[in-house]
């Protein structure tokens, strides 16, 4: 039992090292890194309801066959096409500023289709 709580303790050290180690590495242009980095967009709210579902997605299969999205091959490229195709005023609002970019995790995509379900 005693190894154990050494064992919890000493992990509790090494875990607040790197995260204090983590705040004090420099970046490439040798400003500190932040704490935490917050993304502000526009939100909508949406309910993950079968309706709302089904809609969505019979736009995004009809967009994916829309002439200016179908011979994409990049991802993201497509991906933004299609948003784009399903509605250009909820794309402008949630992604123009800053669209969609390989790798990234998009945390926008429900407030997207909050938005294009109160549009319709």
């Amino acid at each position: 039992m005693q190894r154990a709580a050494l064992i919890c303790v000493y992990l509790c050290i090494v875990i607040v090292k790197c995260t204090h180690c983590y705040k004090e590495i420099p970046g490439l242009s040798g400003k500190m890194f932040p704490k935490t980095a917050t993304f502000h967009f526009p939100e909508y709210a949406y309910k993950e309801t079968s309706k709302n579902e089904i809609t969505y997605h019979e736009q995004e299969v009809a967009c994916e066959e829309h002439t200016q999205c179908i011979n994409l091959n990049a991802d993201v490229s497509k991906i933004n096409c299609i948003r784009r195709c399903i509605s250009s005023s909820c794309y402008q609002d949630i992604y123009a500023f800053n669209e969609l970019e390989e790798g990234e995790i998009d945390v926008r995509l429900n407030s997207f289709k909050g938005c294009v379900i109160q549009r319709m």
